[in-house]
């Protein structure tokens, strides 16, 4: 656990006379960041509505298993946001916001501990009973698999392993994405018939896989980066369609098809679609200046990326 909030929170530089704090609102050299202040209190406030809403005895019936799942929920939802901080802070040439990326993926570890956690809780802390649980239900053993891949990596996050594993690392931490695919397949098993954000975080998955494995050059151009939207769309009807076809009853064709009508509302798929159509628009005006700085009957030479700091590398790629 120190090890984490010490990679959650790296001191600052230390100044002649001085003692420094890690605090987590303060950047390497020490500042005050307001964009990591900001990302701190947008992370921690899920939990804490949650709590507010626990005590106010807000959550229904059966509170327990309601906070279970709304964490849960949000463990997701931040490692979405995890992956997304490379791509969009590549678009943006943001080094400020690439450095946020080890911060939201230990956050995104802290809710994955406390959903166990609240599972503990809800089985009274009987270890013999949460291990039988979770060896004999299969959503429980994907999920303790991807939890056990999270705490991996958080744990070899600090730039200390860095150094001891070299190139190592990197293919060590590539693993989030498999990971990742292992917590989406543990909402789609937890989530049964409502599947509606379980396909649209299949969705999102499959654009962050996708943008990594465009060309580098491609992954700053917004027509390369538009062309992802319909693959998107179709990865996420794609991974809708397998699961009514391979683990339900339901009529998959029908379902797919229902993808392509939106005279009833914009299904999850094309709401993907939708959302992967943002990556282009911000990666326009710097290719709009780019063209515009570029000599006539030249190439017009993509924008360059933001060279990452040592603090952008983290357990969320």
């Amino acid at each position: 656990m120190q090890a984490i909030l010490r990679t959650a929170f790296p001191p600052a530089l230390p100044s002649r006379g001085a003692r420094s704090f890690p605090w987590p609102w303060r950047d390497r050299a020490g500042r005050f960041s307001s964009l990591r202040a900001v990302t701190l209190a947008l992370v921690l406030a899920p939990a804490a509505w949650l709590l507010v809403t626990y005590t106010t005895k807000g959550l229904g019936p059966e509170p327990a298993k309601a906070a279970l799942r709304e964490i849960g929920l949000w463990s997701i939802r931040l490692l979405l946001v995890t992956l997304a901080v490379t791509p969009v802070g590549r678009i943006l040439a943001s080094p400020r916001l690439l450095s946020l990326r080890r911060m939201l993926g230990l956050a995104t570890l802290g809710y994955a501990m406390l959903h166990l956690l609240l599972y503990a809780a809800d089985q009274n802390f009987v270890a013999s009973r949460i291990a039988s649980e979770i060896a004999l239900r299969f959503y429980l053993t994907i999920g303790f698999v991807a939890l056990l891949g999270l705490a991996a990596l958080g744990w070899t996050s600090t730039d200390g392993w860095m150094r001891q594993l070299g190139r190592r690392w990197k293919r060590l931490h590539g693993l989030i994405f498999p990971i990742a695919a292992l917590g989406v397949f543990h909402f789609f098993l937890q989530s049964k018939s409502q599947l509606w954000e379980a396909v649209l975080a299949a969705g999102l998955l499959a654009w962050l896989i996708l943008w990594r494995l465009l060309p580098a050059g491609a992954r700053l151009h917004p027509i390369a980066l538009l062309l992802l939207a319909p693959a998107t769309g179709l990865a996420a009807a794609g991974v809708e369609y397998a699961w009514y076809a391979l683990a339900t009853n339901l009529p998959a064709d029908r379902i797919l098809a229902a993808n392509l009508d939106v005279s009833f509302g914009l299904r999850p798929a094309v709401w993907a679609a939708v959302a992967a159509v943002a990556p282009p628009l911000l990666a326009l005006p710097a290719w709009i200046r780019t063209r515009r700085n570029t000599p006539p009957g030249s190439a017009a030479p993509a924008p360059a990326p933001a060279p990452p700091p040592a603090a952008a590398r983290s357990a969320g790629r």
